[in-house]
């Protein structure tokens, strides 16, 4: 886990948005999108549920907000 991975979660949590968090950090869609799977998979949990049309945190999502 490294910062950028919790910058990025930070701003999709706040935006439920990735091209929204992407504008905000200055970094594209696909970094975002990147950097959140390779968290998820050092976690072992999906923190987001995604659709073609919205994003929301999952319970583990919003749990690992709250550190």
């Amino acid at each position: 886990m490294n910062t950028t991975q919790l910058e990025c979660f930070m701003a999709v949590a706040n935006y439920l948005n990735f091209s929204r968090a992407a504008e905000q950090l200055r970094i594209t869609q696909p970094a975002v999108s990147h950097q959140i799977t390779t968290l998820e998979d050092e976690l072992g949990v999906k923190l987001f549920q995604r659709t073609s049309k919205s994003v929301r945190l999952t319970q583990e999502g919003f749990q690992f907000t709250q550190y």
